[in-house]
């Protein structure tokens, strides 16, 4: 005699599911601190906090091998871990409009003159990477100390009430001339020059340093700008002759990428300068031609070709910009600083 087959509802059978619900659920609670990713444990979370790596933003920007070797990890272990930071951000594709309410964190530093802050959009961006590049004498050099006055300077004077950080390649930081700027703009010259950290570097090897340890510096500190001038001079001097021309690019390759994941994860401006040369093949036209090639021309955000004037005025033209469209304003370099020609 055959058994009755009893009659069972396919809700009985599958759970029904609501519109929106995940497929799987894992039930794992979502990590918190380093220690909680998976595959880091105590010894190893030690090791990549010692390493300077003690966010989940750090470790998803990282590279396995460059984590692998300051953390003292291997590298497939290195890989996961950057992935498993990855996952806890939940890093991928996003809308438009996130990225447009995330860009409303973006400030912008004032240059002191209305006119160059224009050409800008409103001044040095952060989150960014802004070159100026030129002839010596264009004030390059100027507008890095005028960011860092102005940088300093409280909220209701427009400033951003932070600090900055110079690394300087030429020996051109005058401290004298920031105090300068500074009393023109009614703030405290010595207050001023202690909220700028200066490293002079002496090599190229020793700019990569200096810039690969400056995440500290702006941990401990509220760091908003981070000027670098110039970012080509060591790399010339070091790496001589086209035969060295390959290793040099891959050098600053790295040393660039660094300066903007560093801009990125802390919001904070990179302003840096940058030397220039003559094309000898250009008969016609302007044959001063920015050093670095291709590297710097994809990596900086802006890019402003800074040059003299008559007396003490100087031309500020922007020759590349995501947004922005081509301009070029006039403005004067004093002894009060960078100003709008009256």
């Amino acid at each position: 005699m055959a058994k009755k087959i009893e009659e069972v509802s396919i809700s009985e059978q599958v759970p029904v599911m609501e519109i929106g619900e995940p497929v799987e659920k894992t039930g794992k609670k979502k990590p918190q601190t380093i220690e909680e990713l998976p595959g880091v444990g105590e010894t190893t979370a030690n090791k990549l906090k010692d390493a300077g790596y003690d966010t989940f933003e750090q470790l998803a920007v990282a590279m396995p091998v460059e984590l692998a070797e300051i953390a003292g990890l291997g590298e497939g272990t290195a890989a996961k871990i950057i992935n498993a930071a990855r996952q806890a951000l939940e890093m991928g594709y996003e809308t438009g409009d996130k990225i447009l309410e995330r860009r409303k964190l973006v400030t912008k530093i004032t240059t002191g003159s209305k006119e160059l802050d224009g050409l800008l959009g409103g001044g040095v961006e952060t989150g960014a990477i802004t070159e100026a590049f030129g002839r010596f004498g264009s004030s390059k050099s100027q507008l890095g100390f005028q960011l860092c006055v102005n940088v300093t300077a409280p909220l209701d004077k427009g400033g951003q009430d932070a600090e900055a950080v110079v690394i300087d390649t030429e020996a051109t930081f005058r401290p004298e001339r920031v105090a300068q700027m500074a009393v023109a703009r009614g703030l405290d010259p010595d207050a001023a020059l202690k909220r700028i950290h200066v490293a002079r570097a002496y090599n190229s090897d020793h700019q990569i340093l200096l810039v690969e340890k400056l995440e500290e510096l702006i941990k401990k500190h509220n760091v908003k700008l981070i000027v670098v001038d110039s970012i080509t001079s060591a790399f010339r001097s070091d790496y001589v002759g086209r035969g060295m021309l390959a290793d040099r690019q891959q050098k600053l390759n790295k040393h660039i990428h660094l300066l903007m994941r560093l801009a990125d994860v802390y919001n904070l401006a990179v302003y840096i300068t940058n030397q220039v040369m003559d094309r000898p093949d250009m008969l016609f036209g302007d044959p001063t031609t920015p050093v670095g090639g291709n590297v710097l021309a994809h990596m900086s955000t802006y890019r402003l070709y800074l040059r003299r004037s008559k007396e003490d005025r100087r031309i500020a033209k922007i020759v590349d910009s995501p947004h922005l469209p081509d301009g070029e304003v006039i403005y004067r370099v004093t002894t009060d600083g960078i100003v709008d020609v009256e």
